[in-house]
């Protein structure tokens, strides 16, 4: 090497930092603390949404019955006699039926007409209603229309419009078209 070299390259390299061989410092991955639920394959596995035979009751459910029908009362500011049906049928689309006494008016299938009971549980395509003779009863949504009473009201639902999750009914926009028949 020459000298000459050597002293510019001293020089160039004097008030300079140099870096040999530097590697970025790694983040932590920190394992989130908080707990995840249960799929879908896991709850089915551990049989979450099944009722058990000794609490297929009706009696039990009564207390749950009128919890509903103080929540469908204060969700209609009400429910008095001069009340507007169509305001309380909006405020009925959109509300959680889990505790109303529901009856079957119509249905394709004859079997399940006339079949009235407490919802016990509510999903996207069937309701499961727990008779007065303490029998689990799974009615299909699709082709079927049920009546609901509130103090006074009834209210008839057509099943094939409300085929949805209770949660995602009470999000969605109903549109006002005519009923349909079965």
């Amino acid at each position: 090497m020459k000298p000459n070299s050597y002293h510019n390259l001293t020089t160039m390299l004097t008030h300079k930092a140099v870096v040999l061989g530097y590697a970025r410092p790694k983040k932590d991955k920190r394992k989130s603390k908080r707990a995840k639920g249960l799929n879908a394959r896991q709850k089915r596995a551990m049989k979450v949404f099944q009722i058990k035979p000794e609490h297929q009751r009706y009696e039990l459910f009564l207390p749950l019955h009128e919890l509903w029908r103080q929540y469908v009362i204060d969700l209609c500011n009400g429910l008095k006699p001069t009340c507007n049906p169509q305001f309380v049928q909006q405020k009925l689309l959109k509300a959680d039926f889990h505790g109303a006494i529901i009856t079957v008016v119509r249905s394709k299938c004859p079997s399940y007409v006339g079949a009235t009971g407490i919802l016990i549980q509510e999903f996207k395509h069937v309701f499961k209603i727990i008779t007065k003779e303490d029998k689990l009863k799974v009615i299909p949504k699709r082709n079927s229309v049920f009546a609901v009473e509130v103090n006074g009201f009834v209210s008839h639902i057509y099943g094939s419009k409300f085929e949805q999750r209770a949660s995602e009914r009470s999000a969605k926009k109903f549109k006002v078209r005519g009923t349909i028949d079965l």
